[in-house]
């Protein structure tokens, strides 16, 4: 070979530096990293797409309302029972099934000084709660009494004032609630201390709540809630309830003295 010849020879490593056939295992490597680049790459390009998306749909509205509307509708309380929801404590007599407008006035001080008594008179029916006073108190919160929701743990408190919550407004409708281990106990039934004021004072009419309206409390708290009454140890209190059976009995609402929401905050 002439030495011009070997100026067109290609470049290559020294001698004894020539790259040999790649191995089996050596081929298996570089194909394993060939695989993971490309599904690195993929899961680069999926997780770019959804940031993408998700910036461009940030500003967007969902509206819950609508969903919560597909999901429950309201339960209409006047479709309950009267008859199968509250027992007479004597004889067999029905609550009172309907009111045109109603006003319940709260246990709270938030009337005093408010002169609202002369107003709260006005309406058809009045509804008190437990031992709410008004003897004394009348110019702002009235005498009128048509119904007075009493709870299991305020029967006592009422009863041993019966100048005061029984003979003042003998035209008022008792509504005794509590849960049934507390109003049917075999020993010191609270039922069996009602009726015996029933009889002492027979002007007195009064009723209970039945269980079967119970579990419907218990029902229509966890469908607003979302919780289970027993299982997050919470019980419901006598403004609920009076709110309930307002609703369940009146055609308008008007509410004295509740306290705004953020009062104990």
């Amino acid at each position: 070979m002439s030495g011009c010849e070997s100026e067109f020879l290609p470049a290559g490593p020294s001698a004894g530096r020539w790259p040999l056939p790649l191995s089996n295992g050596e081929r298996e490597m570089s194909s394993n990293k060939e695989q993971r680049s490309a599904v690195f790459v993929i899961l680069f390009a999926l997780i770019t797409i959804l940031i993408l998306y998700s910036s461009n749909s940030a500003s967007e509205v969902f509206h819950y309302g609508s969903l919560r509307g597909r999901s429950r509708r309201p339960i209409n309380l006047r479709k309950w029972s009267i008859t199968d929801g509250y027992v007479p404590v004597l004889g067999n007599k029905t609550l009172p099934s309907r009111c045109h407008q109603c006003v319940i006035v709260t246990s709270s001080s938030h009337l005093l000084g408010t002169k609202l008594g002369p107003e709260i008179e006005r309406a058809e029916c009045t509804i008190r709660m437990n031992d709410a006073p008004t003897t004394g108190y009348s110019a702002d919160v009235g005498n009128k009494t048509t119904f007075r929701v009493v709870a299991h743990s305020s029967v006592f408190r009422v009863l041993r004032r019966p100048q005061e919550f029984v003979n003042r407004t003998p035209e008022t409708v008792f509504i005794f609630w509590g849960p049934p281990n507390k109003m049917q106990k075999p020993q010191g039934s609270l039922v069996r201390v009602i009726q015996r004021a029933g009889l002492v004072f027979p002007n007195m009419e009064a009723y209970t709540v039945s269980p079967g309206r119970m579990r419907q409390f218990d029902d229509l708290f966890r469908g607003e809630t979302g919780k289970d009454r027993e299982k997050s140890h919470s019980w419901l209190s006598t403004g609920w309830f009076t709110m309930v059976i307002a609703v369940e009995l009146c055609d308008h609402v008007h509410v004295y003295g509740m306290v705004p929401p953020d009062y104990c905050r």
